[in-house]
């Protein structure tokens, strides 16, 4: 990957289209009130370090001014033909190494479990591997979020490590695995 060939630079303008979604970059007038509420709901941040953080406007904007002049990307993922917004992605890219490390929060309850994740993570980390030509795509997770487990390995992401309790989630210990998807040779 040359050093211009980064996705930020080729993230394209209209955004990335899927089946059901439509990856856009994240911008200041994204941070609304529903936008406030995903972060601030508890089932939605249930796997997530957000949990234990309050959001406001103030937060939501220092955490959208963190991405620039970075090479890194903070998506908002909308509903392909309502364009209503449904979550969020991100993009950490390691420009030397040719890598990235993939996130996702879908706020929007009533779409999950339909499949709109799914369409938005492989349209992503797809576009990642693919169009920008990156190496290696990474995501890590809570071993007890089934539901991202299933998703990343539904993308043709291999486990790729485990570590053992290392965070609490009720009370329990938990395991923190990661998935990572290579650019074919």
């Amino acid at each position: 990957m040359a050093p211009e060939c980064l996705p930020r630079i080729l993230f394209p303008e209209h955004g990335l289209v899927g089946d059901k979604v439509v990856l856009k970059c994240f911008c200041e007038s994204d941070i609304c009130g529903k936008y406030l509420a995903w972060l601030n709901d508890p089932r939605v941040v249930e796997f997530s370090n957000q949990r234990f953080r309050k959001h406001d406007r103030q937060s939501a904007h220092a955490y959208l001014s963190s991405f620039d002049g970075t090479d890194n990307l903070f998506l908002s993922v909308r509903e392909r033909n309502s364009g209503e917004a449904i979550g969020t992605m991100t993009v950490y890219v390691s420009r030397h190494h040719q890598t990235a490390d993939v996130g996702i929060m879908l706020g929007e309850q009533s779409v999950w479990g339909r499949g709109y994740g799914q369409d938005a993570w492989t349209t992503l980390v797809d576009w990642l591997i693919d169009g920008v030509g990156l190496r290696k795509v990474t995501a890590g997770t809570l071993a007890c979020n089934k539901g991202m487990v299933k998703l990343m390995e539904r993308s043709g992401m291999l486990h790729e490590a485990t570590r053992r309790q290392q965070e609490l989630v009720n009370g329990r210990p938990e395991d923190i695995v990661y998935h990572a998807r290579f650019r074919p040779s």
